[in-house]
């Protein structure tokens, strides 16, 4: 099993179910198991009221024996980079009411601007009436929905398990898994769903994760303050990195601001400055594998210095507080040594500690 499928977050799980799944159908030399057994593992997916996301609903155990992993996907041996997507043109109108129906939606969290195009332009409109059947339980998996309006019913062998009402997305299970939908959708009003076909569905997002994984533990690995984390803890935290990028001159962080996270540079250079006698001075220039913003996260005051992106655009690796406080508690030590290291570049610069404000 790959070390990289350790330790995923909430909005991941779904990748993670079919990667774990398809591990252990290799382990068993490819044969299929008892359908109690597997459909109770399958079941594993996520479940959130509101708008952010609502996942397919679990399989009734059946005695029924199925075809478990016959289509498997997996990005690694997956090199093909040009794979043919399905691309459905759309008016400005259009796009933009479908960019505001997939904004919330957890499966799309990591997905890069260039990624994010791919699947707009893969998602294709469906009107729905009331009585219209979207998909039934027992059928092939084809597409995967996201709700633009309309209220929709779930039913579990004909017994009503759940209502969506005007948000919410279903149908992704099936297609992960190449399973048998494990529910019944059904439209109670009138409404407009957007579907991505299965093929695209696992490209683009199953692709996506396994590059975004490789690539952050790639940079962290370069990070000497982490050296002091274990492997899984570093799988962990690139995890939990979102991508930012910054064009030449723009602030990314302003002096005096709330701390709400760290980054770690991936591509390009920034400055670092610091507001004295009306004027910004620069205190130093980072590149890649170094990073910034953790100062205020230690010290929990606000932003000592304002950064911003040199030379081009800049490519950062977003860590949130909360991630923060959860991931780097065995750097903490090595970040509080750090803030002796500023402060005596600050000494240099300005002359005396008087002058500067206290950073800690």
């Amino acid at each position: 099993m790959a070390l990289w499928l350790v330790g995923w977050l909430p909005g991941d799980v779904v990748m993670l179910c079919l990667l774990c799944h398809h591990w252990h159908f290799q382990s068993l030399g490819g044969r299929h198991k008892d359908s109690t057994h597997t459909e109770n593992r399958l079941s594993v997916g996520l479940s959130v009221s509101g708008n952010l996301l609502a996942a397919e609903p679990p399989m009734v155990a059946s005695s029924r024996r199925k075809s478990v992993f016959a289509e498997a996907y997996d990005p690694e041996a997956d090199d093909d980079d040009d794979g043919a997507t399905a691309v459905f043109p759309k008016t400005d109108e259009q796009r933009a009411r479908l960019v505001e129906s997939v904004k919330n939606v957890l499966l799309f969290r990591s997905l890069e601007k260039e990624q994010m195009n791919q699947v707009l332009d893969a998602m294709f409109e469906r009107k729905v009436q009331p009585g219209d059947y979207i998909i039934r339980q027992g059928d092939d998996g084809d597409n995967f929905y996201v709700i633009e309006s309309g209220v929709y019913k779930v039913y579990i062998n004909d017994k009503h398990i759940n209502t969506y009402n005007h948000t919410g997305l279903f149908g992704e299970l099936a297609l992960l898994y190449n399973m048998p939908r494990a529910a019944t959708v059904q439209a109670e009003t009138n409404g407009l769903l957007w579907a991505m076909d299965r093929q695209t569905f696992r490209r683009i997002l199953l692709k996506s994760a396994f590059r975004k994984r490789k690539m952050y533990e790639e940079l962290l690995n370069s990070v000497p303050m982490l050296k002091a984390l274990q492997n899984y803890e570093r799988m962990n935290l690139a995890d939990a990195l979102v991508s930012k990028s910054y064009d030449n001159g723009e602030r990314i962080i302003k002096q005096g601001d709330a701390a709400d996270g760290m980054y770690f540079i991936e591509e390009g250079t920034v400055s670092v400055r610091m507001d004295q006698d009306d004027t910004e001075v620069e205190i130093s220039q980072l590149g890649k594998g170094q990073y910034f913003g953790e100062l205020a996260l230690v010290t929990h005051r606000p932003r000592a210095a304002s950064v911003y992106a040199t030379g081009g655009v800049v490519k950062l690796a977003f860590l949130d507080v909360k991630a923060f406080e959860r991931l780097l508690g065995p750097c903490m030590d090595i970040m509080k040594r750090n803030i002796d290291d500023y402060e005596s570049q600050l000494v240099k610069i300005f002359g005396s500690k008087n002058n500067i404000t206290d950073t800690r």
